[in-house]
């Protein structure tokens, strides 16, 4: 198998660490970049020349472009694009200040937006090139005090679902990637919290403490993304964890029975 040339976001820290290290590893090339260039600095000194460190904060879509052109002179191809760079945002919608939110949704939807728009020109023109969405298994269901969170994630699912349909003809392949919990510092030094708010005490107090779950090791991961964007014909849609597809289960059973019992209203509505 040929190698592959990557560019990944968010690279100097949970999956987006793993994944570098798998890729590169097994010979590949990768464009890693994190917002504090220093971060990167084992890589270049482990791997030299297979990867291209760049500084880069996703917010920024000039600075986006910028860092996919220098991927493309330096390695004259981008086979895999992951957009893995984003945080949780931990807060009742009430709580979330104006510039969380406005950052939440700038980080974790507008900056994969940014970074696509500047890659697709690139796939395009090769014929090829495979979208890695790193998007959350809370991207197809919520939970209380993560609103805004789910708001950029079900943001980014609805994005891609959209993209790998106008892209596909283009011979360009498009996943979203759903881990459940893993042990990164997601909810650690990453995470951003809102001020708590006293009219909350009481339902905070009761809320389930996700901490005390079982979390997945994210090294665990790197085989499997390589798996994916090894595959023929990879899926739209992937769990990472043993925990989402029985979640999901009992929440589309939800979702549908409900549906199903106020069907005659919905139907009245469009008489």
């Amino acid at each position: 198998m040929s190698s592959k040339t990557w560019f990944i976001t968010g690279a100097s820290r949970g999956f987006g660490r793993v994944w570098t290290r798998a890729a590169l590893e097994r010979g590949d090339s990768v464009a890693a970049t994190a917002r504090d260039l220093t971060t990167l600095a084992p890589l270049a000194e482990t791997w030299g020349e297979a990867v291209l460190p760049i500084e880069l904060d996703v917010t920024d879509r000039d600075a986006a472009f910028d860092a996919v052109a220098a991927a493309k002179e330096r390695f004259g191809q981008l086979d895999v694009v992951v957009n893995n760079a984003g945080y949780g945002l931990f807060g009742m919608v009430e709580e979330v200040t104006e510039e969380q939110a406005r950052r939440q949704i700038d980080t974790n939807l507008l900056g994969p937006l940014w970074v696509t728009q500047a890659a697709l020109p690139v796939l395009r023109e090769q014929g090829h090139g495979h979208i890695i969405q790193v998007s959350s298994v809370g991207g197809v269901f919520a939970l209380p005090g993560l609103g805004l969170y789910h708001a950029s994630k079900w943001g980014l699912e609805g994005m891609t679902s959209s993209l790998a349909m106008e892209v596909r003809p283009f011979g360009i392949k498009v996943t979203l990637v759903e881990p459940a919990g893993f042990a990164t510092d997601w909810q650690g030094s990453s995470a951003v919290r809102a001020p708590q708010s006293p009219s909350y005490a009481e339902f905070r107090a009761n809320m389930p403490v996700s901490a005390s779950a079982r979390r997945g090791d994210p090294e665990a991961t790197g085989a499997a993304i390589l798996a994916i964007v090894d595959a023929d014909e990879p899926p739209l849609r992937v769990f990472f964890g043993d925990q989402p597809l029985p979640l999901l289960r009992a929440e589309y059973a939800r979702r549908i029975a409900e549906w199903e019992a106020w069907d005659d209203l919905s139907q009245s509505a469009f008489a």
